[in-house]
């Protein structure tokens, strides 16, 4: 039996991405999948974000819009499209267009043999501020929870969907990855780290490195090493 993909982003202010990419995210997954899908998660978007989507997806039946009135984050958006799949496999990636989602199928060639693929940049197009804050993240989480990924938050992943039903995540912030790598970890399933590569933004404006984010990702952070310790 052949591959079924649901595929979503999360997209806050990105009308200079998101119809390239969703056109091209459709066009890789009808090449390797028996069926998929390809799921827009615009969250309160102030610019054409939503209404783009909303066209595509007249366009395409494959394609199709989960909407948030108001900016939630990135992490509530990750999860909506998460609870939102309905196919067995899953794919995230983000929706600024800094990977390139032809490389959907280096991650797929693993899941015969791995339940969660994780993808690691291999060679991080952001800020050394970025990096730095990353490095120092990745760092603790994996001192935490025990688990050996390279890149914990790396946007670029495909998975089991059994795995969101068994771990049934929470986060609503940039906790999000790390809380799915956990889960799975303690849970047993087996996880494969592929490189991929990233490309400096090119349009619209990056927001993780906010301290608000960052605040709310501590506090989740201790909420959940406490839930599963």
């Amino acid at each position: 039996m052949g591959l079924k993909i649901s595929a979503f982003f999360p997209a806050h202010n990105e009308e200079a991405n998101i119809e390239t990419l969703t056109r091209k995210t459709a066009k890789v997954l009808s090449e390797i999948c028996d069926d998929y899908e390809v799921i827009i998660v615009n969250d309160g978007s102030k610019d054409r974000t939503k209404e783009i989507a909303e066209s595509l997806s007249k366009e395409n039946p494959k394609i199709r819009l989960i909407n948030h009135e108001v900016n939630k984050g990135y992490g509530a958006a990750v999860k909506s499209g998460l609870y939102g799949a309905k196919l067995e496999w899953v794919f995230f990636t983000d929706g600024d267009g800094q990977f390139d989602v032809n490389e959907i199928k280096e991650l797929a060639k693993y899941t015969s043999e791995a339940d969660f693929i994780a993808g690691y940049r291999i060679k991080r197009a952001d800020s050394f501020m970025r990096k730095l804050n990353a490095f120092m993240w990745g760092s603790m989480v994996k001192l935490l929870f025990r688990f050996k990924v390279r890149d914990v938050d790396c946007a670029f992943k495909l998975f089991k969907k059994e795995i969101i039903d068994r771990a049934k995540p929470e986060a609503e912030g940039a906790m999000i990855s790390t809380e799915l790598l956990a889960k799975a970890n303690k849970m047993g399933y087996r996880i494969k780290e592929v490189g991929v590569h990233h490309y400096p933004r090119t349009a619209g404006t990056q927001t993780g490195a906010k301290l608000k984010v960052i605040l709310r990702a501590f506090k989740e952070l201790f909420k959940l090493y406490k839930r599963i310790k």
